[in-house]
C-alpha cells in the first residue's frame, strides 16, 4: 500500500534467540584461570641466596624431579638402593659444599641446608643417605681428622668416589651415646683392635668408610676410628622390614676383633665432647630435612586438592582443606625462617648446642604435625604410596627420632635456659 507504514525487522530480531550460556562449575572455573604455583616456599626464603647458590639449587630440584620423583617409591617399596643415582648425585658437585679446602668449596651451611630441603621434598631418603656420607661421614674427618686423613679421604668423598658411614648408635645404646657406649678399643703396638656392634647406620651395607666410635679400654675416652669396607672383623647386616625411609640402608655391624691401624685413628677425636661437635654441627641439617620433608607432604597434598572433586568442585574450594593447608604452610614457614636463622648463627660461628637442639626438636615435630595434615586431607587416598604422602608420613617418623630424639633435645634447650640439668 503506497504511504503505508511498513515494519521492517531489526537484525536482531529476526534472528533466533541464543540459548543462554551455562553457569561455570567450580571446577571449570578454577582451570579457567591461571593458579598460583605449588610451592612450600611461601616467604620465598631461597630468592635471598646468591644468584650463584640459587643455581645450584635450581640444578638439584631439576635432580630430583628428572630423577629421583619417578623411581622412588618402587625403591620404597622393595627396601632397596638406587645405586646408579650416584654417579648423577656426584655430578651435582654438592658433596661437602660447606666445608674449606681439600676439594671442597666453602660454600655456607645455609645452601647446604637448602639442599637438604630440595633432596627431602621429594624423598627424605635420598637427604639422609646423602647427609650421611657429606654431614656426618666427610663432617667427622673434616672436624677430627688429621691433616694426612683428610687429604686422603675428602676429595674422593666430595666427588662421591667413596661413600661414607657414620656409626655411632648401638644396640642397648642410643640417646646414652655420651656415658654409655660398649663398643671398645684397645691398643696393641701399631693396631687398635675393636670389639661391639653399632645399629641403625646408615649407608653401612656398602660404604667404602665407616666412621667407629669407640671407648678407649685405657683411658675410657671416646675415640673415632676409620673402618674401611673389607676390614677383617668387620661384619654390616642390613636391617630389614624397616616402616621408614626404607631406601636407606641401615646396618646392624658387629666389630669382632677388628683390627684398625693407627694411622686410621681420627687423630682429633679425644673424647665425646670432638663426637658431639659433629652432631652440633648435623643436627641443624636434620632440621633442613624435616622442612622438607613436611614442605614435600605439603605439596602434595596442594596439588591433590585441586585436583580431587567431591560435590561439583575442587576440594580445594572447601574451607576445611584450606584450613588444613594453611596449617601445614604456617608449620613450614615457622620451621624453615628458624633453620635459616640457625644455619646463619653456624656460619657466623655463635650456634651452640642448645640452638641446634631447639631447631631440631621444633622443625621435626612441627614436621610430623604437617605430615599428619597431608594424610587427613587425602583421607582414605593419603594410605596409597602412588599418591605419595604415605611416604612422608612414615619417613617423618624417622626423621623425628634420630640425632637426638625430642626429649633429649628439650633437656639440652632446658638446662641452657634454667641454668639447671634435668638428666637422669
Amino acid at each position: 500500500m503506497s504511504g503505508a507504514k511498513t515494519d521492517h525487522p531489526t537484525s536482531a530480531q529476526s534472528q533466533p534467540a541464543k540459548p543462554p550460556k551455562p553457569a561455570k562449575s567450580a571446577q571449570s572455573q578454577a582451570e579457567s584461570r591461571t593458579l598460583p604455583p605449588v610451592s612450600g616456599d611461601f616467604y620465598h626464603l631461597a630468592a635471598m641466596m646468591s644468584a650463584d647458590d640459587q643455581a645450584i639449587l635450581q640444578r638439584v630440584r631439576a635432580f630430583m624431579e628428572a630423577e629421583v620423583a619417578p623411581i622412588i617409591t618402587r625403591y620404597w617399596i622393595r627396601a632397596e638402593f638406587p645405586f646408579e643415582l650416584i654417579p648423577k648425585m656426584a655430578a651435582l658437585d654438592i658433596a661437602g659444599i660447606a666445608y674449606q679446602g681439600y676439594g671442597c668449596p666453602g660454600k655456607t651451611t645455609l645452601l647446604d641446608g637448602m639442599i637438604a630441603v630440595e633432596m627431602a621434598r621429594i624423598d627424605p631418603s635420598i637427604a639422609t643417605f646423602f647427609g650421611v656420607h657429606s654431614g656426618l661421614a666427610m663432617g667427622t674427618i673434616y672436624l677430627c681428622g688429621s691433616e694426612e686423613q683428610k687429604r686422603q679421604w675428602l676429595p674422593t668423598m666430595r666427588r662421591m668416589e667413596k661413600i661414607g658411614a657414620f656409626g655411632l648408635t648401638e644396640p642397648d645404646v642410643g640417646s646414652g651415646a655420651a656415658g654409655g657406649l660398649t663398643t671398645t678399643a684397645r691398643r696393641e703396638g701399631d693396631e687398635w683392635v675393636l670389639n661391639g656392634q653399632k645399629k641403625w647406620i646408615g649407608n653401612a651395607t656398602f660404604a667404602d668408610v665407616t666412621v667407629i666410635w669407640a671407648r678407649d679400654e685405657a683411658d675410657q675416652q671416646v675415640k673415632g676410628f676409620l673402618v674401611e669396607k673389607g676390614t677383617p672383623g668387620f661384619s654390616a647386616e642390613k636391617m630389614e622390614d624397616k616402616m621408614a625411609l626404607r631406601v636407606v640402608q641401615n646396618a646392624l655391624i658387629t666389630l669382632k676383633d677388628c683390627r684398625v691401624a693407627e694411622a686410621n685413628r681420627l687423630q682429633n677425636a679425644r673424647s665425646f665432647r670432638d663426637t658431639a661437635a659433629v652432631l652440633r654441627m648435623t643436627r641443624a641439617g636434620v632440621a633442613w630435612q624435616a622442612v622438607g620433608c613436611a614442605m614435600g607432604a605439603y605439596e602434595h597434598a596442594l596439588a591433590y586438592s585441586r585436583q580431587r572433586n567431591q560435590f561439583g568442585k575442587p576440594i580445594a574450594s572447601f574451607q576445611l582443606v584450606q584450613d588444613l593447608l594453611v596449617r601445614m604452610l604456617g608449620n613450614i614457614v615457622a620451621s624453615e625462617c628458624m633453620a635459616m636463622r640457625l644455619s646463619q648463627m653456624q656460619d657466623a660461628g655463635i650456634m651452640r648446642d642448645e640452638h641446634a637442639s631447639l631447631a631440631k626438636a621444633f622443625c621435626t615435630s612441627k614436621c610430623r604435625e604437617t605430615v599428619g595434615y597431608a594424610r587427613e586431607l587425602l583421607a582414605g587416598n593419603g594410605i596409597l604410596l602412588e599418591n605419595q604422602v604415605g611416604r612422608f608420613v612414615a619417613d617423618a617418623e624417622a626423621i623425628y627420632s634420630y640425632e637426638g630424639t625430642r626429649e633429649m633435645n628439650t633437656l639440652i634447650v632446658g638446662r641452657a635456659i634454667t641454668g639447671l640439668g634435668a638428666f637422669v
